[in-house]
């Protein structure tokens, strides 16, 4: 772990800095897990001090110093400090806690807590009390002065702040996580630190900050915490020690940061994906890999870094862009036929036997449980050149990637007339394809792919009605994108078609589909989205622009509160366009909806504002982890989650009191199209890291925008 938290010191400073950067600053919080690196036993720690400012630790029996690289053998005298046998009411039982407070002292017992007065010989009992609870204490097992004087308590009933004179008690509903508290100690500015048996809260501005799971602990039983003067928070647990820095970062610092992470962890031949970890939770044996969507998560990155140079001119954001771009196209260009999409490509040499882990006896197997699984076979058939291989059942996932990012890579970044041509030529050799065979991709065999399938005969059957509003929506976005690149009047004719013979245009009012649970996937808000914005962005008509609008306020207002800075970023770009329009008189003087010509002053009066606050697009941004890695995540024992009663729902789903889902760097997804609902998740189960496309695209995405300020 000594190498990641190198990187984290030095990696923001190896990119170069963007122009015009954000200097909002904020707090950035990171952990370090102290392991064998740092010569210390995974073990339980039994105890934790500060000795002459740095932490000291009891383990086996044994004290142990950290030096600033690793923990050794303390040689120094421990100052314990002084205990007293206090003259506690006959029917007390167990001190589990003690404090220094007014000159007295406070005790936290099993069945009590207890204030002593300024000679320390007589106790009484304290009965926390505000205007919405009033406890009789038990199990009070941490206490804390904070630097502004509030004595704070923790407690089974929950948490208590004591200013001297008024109490604020906080339970679930105010945000507390857990109880069962097991220790306190008091950082600066306020802060205070609480121990649980399932995690370490930092207390900040009446705010809990949850740090449980791996991510932030090397176990969630706390044994005991120290704050140093720098605000470092040591964390003794039942597995070891963590170390909780937090550091002051601006935007740009950690996209410079998440670049570099990128670049040198998850760049394999220009497409951008996940790595594998060979050792669980560490990156230092990170290997490139390869994934279902190379395509999508490529288009991702070359989007940010295209928005990036826009903002700011930065010729190495071009330069990422462009090769985003070509990795793209070669995708396309690479396959059996044109305008079919690979979704990976490998060199012929690949260390996994991938045709071999596809074989058609897997593809039969599969076919049991998932009637829909493709038998296909080479799954990953060669390229023409004997160099690669490609992997083929491409999805609509691919095709929402692609059309994306050529769109803004065609407007942001293409400068000359050959990068313009060949976007110009991929858009349509895509489009082309759809359009030749009645809208679907068709794979090497001659038979449409399982997911990427448009067709009017497909939304009116059986099994493709469900796909009927999401993929007629894509299917206009994508005719709306090759219409705008190419400059061909053909692709608005097939759209005219579409709408006019099968009603795309009122299959896409209703794009996101709600219930029955099954059906509510989160990587289809992500293609929602994604396609809306070239569908709005690049639509003429104002009719079929007040009815888009209508349907993105349908999909976002179901996704709304998940803060999904990406998903946020894509609806407030395009509700803010919109308004703009409303403003600038583009609707006036038009005959709109002739049949019922009050819609039209309806939807525009409804739809004429963001229903967005931004404000949860900040704090995503902010609070996304440095560390990408995907920890296993089980919030299901948290007081502030409300589970979700939605019939059919699967088990496992929630969100905070505050009816939004919990921050991001106290969920298990680090990928931009996961249901930031789910309370128990893993994403790789520590075995991968993910790429900074996270936070990048996002940030630039709403930085580009105007959705959060410089």
């Amino acid at each position: 772990m000594r190498i990641f938290t190198i990187i984290i010191l030095l990696g923001l400073f190896i990119f170069p800095k963007a122009q015009g950067q954000n200097d909002q600053v904020f707090a950035q919080d990171v952990a370090i897990v102290h392991g064998k690196t740092q010569n210390l036993p995974e073990k339980s720690i039994d105890k934790i001090m500060l000795q002459e400012g740095k932490p000291v630790i009891l383990i086996s029996g044994e004290w142990m110093s950290y030096d600033g690289n690793i923990w050794e053998k303390y040689k120094g005298k421990i100052k314990e400090g002084t205990t007293t046998n206090y003259p506690l009411p006959a029917d007390t039982k167990k001190i589990l806690s003690s404090v220094e407070y007014d000159e007295g002292i406070v005790l936290g017992c099993e069945n009590g807590l207890f204030i002593s007065d300024k000679s320390k010989k007589k106790f009484l009992p304290l009965y926390p009390q505000d205007e919405n609870y009033s406890w009789n204490p038990t199990y009070v097992g941490a206490l804390a002065v904070d630097t502004q004087g509030n004595l704070w308590v923790g407690m089974q009933e929950g948490v208590g702040k004591f200013d001297g004179e008024n109490w604020k008690l906080f339970t679930g509903q105010e945000g507390l996580p857990y109880h069962n508290f097991t220790c306190a100690a008091a950082g600066p500015d306020g802060e205070v630190w609480f121990g649980t048996k399932k995690g370490a809260i930092r207390v900040k501005d009446n705010y809990f900050y949850y740090r449980a799971s791996r991510r932030w602990l090397p176990d969630d039983c706390v044994n005991g915490i120290v704050v140093d003067e720098k605000g470092t928070a040591w964390i003794a647990t039942q597995k070891g020690v963590s170390q909780i820095n937090t550091t002051a970062m601006t935007y740009e610092e950690k996209a410079d940061y998440f670049i570099n992470q990128v670049e040198e962890r998850h760049n394999r031949i220009g497409f951008i994906c996940q790595s594998d970890l060979t050792k669980q939770f560490d990156i230092t044996s990170s290997r490139l890999d390869i994934s279902d969507n190379d395509g999508l998560y490529t288009a991702m990155y070359g989007s940010s870094m295209a928005y990036r140079y826009a903002l700011t001119g930065d010729k190495k954001a071009r330069e990422l862009a462009v090769r985003s771009f070509y990795a793209c196209k070669w995708l396309v260009d690479i396959t059996h036929e044109p305008g079919f999409p690979a979704r990976v490509i490998i060199p012929i040499d690949w260390r996994d036997p991938v045709n071999e882990q596809y074989n058609q006896e897997y593809n039969k197997r599969h076919q049991k449980t998932d009637p829909f699984w493709k038998d296909i076979y080479p799954r990953f058939p060669e390229s023409k050149d004997g160099k690669y291989r490609w992997k083929c059942d491409t999805s609509s996932d691919e095709l929402a990637g692609h059309y994306f990012y050529y769109g803004i890579f065609y407007d942001l970044v293409a400068e000359t007339e050959q990068e313009k041509a060949d976007v110009r030529k991929v858009v349509a050799d895509i489009t082309d394809h759809l359009i030749r065979h009645g809208f679907c991709l068709v794979d090497y065999d001659g038979k449409p792919t399982r997911w990427a399938n448009f067709q009017p005969e497909y939304f009116n059957s059986v099994w493709g009605w469900e796909q009927r509003g999401l993929n007629s929506m894509m299917m206009l976005s994508f005719l709306n994108v090759a219409s705008h690149v190419t400059g061909d009047p053909k692709y608005e004719e097939v759209a005219k078609m579409l709408r006019d013979k099968h009603d795309y245009h009122i299959n896409s009012m209703h794009a996101k589909e709600f219930f029955p649970p099954g059906n509510a996937v989160p990587w289809d808000n992500n293609l929602c989205l994604m396609s809306f914005y070239g569908l709005i962005n690049y639509e003429k008509d104002p009719e079929l622009q007040i009815m888009y609008r209508n349907a993105l306020e349908n999909a976002w207002l179901h996704i709304s509160k998940q803060k999904n800075a990406f998903w946020d970023g894509l609806y407030g770009a395009l509700a803010n366009s919109f308004t703009e329009k409303i403003e600038t008189g583009y609707f006036e003087g038009k005959e709109l909806f002739s049949e019922n010509p009050l819609f039209a002053d309806a939807a525009l009066k409804q739809f004429g504002k963001s229903s967005m606050d931004t404000k949860y697009i900040e704090e995503t941004l902010q609070r996304i982890p440095l560390d990408l890695i995907g920890y296993p995540v089980d919030n299901s024992h948290r007081l502030d989650v409300v589970m979700d009663p939605t019939p059919g729902q699967a088990s496992g789903m929630g969100w905070r009191t505050d009816s939004y889902a919990l921050p991001i760097d106290e969920r298990g997804h680090v990928r931009l199209d996961r249901d930031a609902f789910a309370i128990i998740y893993s994403e790789g189960n520590g075995y991968a890291e993910h790429e900074g496309t996270f936070y990048l695209l996002p940030y630039y995405l709403a930085l580009y925008h105007q959705l959060i300020e410089k």
